[in-house]
C-alpha cells in the first residue's frame, strides 16, 4: 500500500461538557498539528498517490475554516463536545467529501483509504481512518 502525507496545523478555542472533562469543561486552546495521510494500492497513471501540492492547498481550506475560532460558536458544532476524535472524523469525512466533489483531480477517485491524524502535543494524538470505497 502506497502513501502520501500531507501537514497543516490550526488553533482554535473550546469547552466541553461533562464531568469526563474536569478541568477542559472550562473555555481553553489548542494547537493542532495535523496530518492527512492517504492510501493506494497501486499508484496512479501519473505515478501518485494523490497530488501532494492539491491535497496540501485542501487541507489548509478545510481546517482554515476552523482557525482561530471558537467552536463552540459555530452552528455545525452545536451540542457537540468538540474533541480530538470527533475533530479528526469530521476532517477525514470532509476531505473524503473534497475527493467526491473532484477537489483532487480525477485519480483520487480511485483512493483506497484516508486516515487522518491530529497531534495534540509531542506526547497525545487521536486520528479516525476510513475507506475511500463506496
Amino acid at each position: 500500500m502506497y502513501s502520501i502525507n500531507v501537514r497543516e496545523h490550526f488553533m482554535i478555542a473550546h469547552s466541553f461538557r461533562g464531568e469526563t472533562f474536569g478541568p477542559a469543561q472550562a473555555m481553553h486552546g489548542a494547537t493542532y498539528v495535523t496530518d492527512a495521510t492517504f492510501f493506494r494500492e497501486t499508484l496512479d497513471a501519473d505515478g501518485v498517490v494523490i497530488d501532494i501540492a492539491r491535497a496540501t492547498e485542501t487541507l489548509r481550506a478545510i481546517l482554515g475554516r476552523y482557525n482561530l475560532r471558537n467552536l463552540d460558536e459555530l452552528p455545525e458544532f452545536a451540542g457537540i463536545n468538540t474533541t480530538t476524535e470527533f475533530l479528526a472524523r469530521h476532517i477525514a469525512d470532509a476531505l473524503a467529501s473534497a475527493i467526491d466533489n473532484g477537489d483532487f483531480g480525477e485519480s483520487a477517485r480511485t483512493l483506497d483509504r484516508l486516515r487522518v491524524t491530529l497531534h495534540e502535543s509531542h506526547v497525545a494524538s487521536a486520528a479516525y481512518e476510513r475507506s475511500l470505497k463506496a
